[in-house]
């Protein structure tokens, strides 16, 4: 078995999340869908065959679990390709983009121009992705099995 620790992942780039989903997913598949106030302006689905698409997965979330790492795990989850465990995830399914404040030295405002959508098109923002299995997620990063219960490696059906 295979597990992948999210615990405190704030995500990062969207293509990253794609990316790493498309490793462990058959040819097209549904990553995620990118929608505007208008509807869907983006679908990304997997090209080609991952390198992986046998090895039973479990994929270790948290409160803190966000943003590209929530649209992985979703992507996974909703496949039927990862059980996920842990705890719900915090709910970032939203687009920005920083402008700065005039002069550059005030700051900046964030401007929200999309919202992530699951393979099935669920929308996660400020809701998170719930887990398949309660699990601890207080055990150390160094042993991420020590938090997870026997039957988060249940078969996926």
């Amino acid at each position: 078995s295979l597990v992948l620790d999210l615990r405190g992942n704030p995500g990062g780039l969207l293509p990253g999340g794609v990316d790493t989903a498309s490793l462990f997913l058959e040819a097209n598949k549904p990553v995620v869908f990118v929608a505007d106030k208008k509807g869907v302006v983006d679908a990304q689905s997997t090209l080609v065959d991952g390198i992986d698409l046998e090895t039973p997965m479990v994929l270790l979330v948290d409160k803190n679990t966000a943003s590209a790492a929530e649209v992985m795990t979703a992507c996974l989850k909703e496949n039927k390709r990862a059980t996920v465990a842990g705890e719900q995830t915090f709910g970032k399914g939203i687009v920005q983009t920083i402008r700065q404040l005039e002069g550059g030295e005030n700051g900046g405002i964030a401007v929200t121009l999309a919202r992530y959508e699951t393979p099935l098109h669920n929308d996660i923002n400020k809701s998170g992705i719930p887990v398949d299995v309660q699990a601890d997620v207080t055990c150390g990063k160094d042993d991420a099995l020590t938090c997870l219960p026997k039957d988060a490696f249940r078969k996926i059906s």
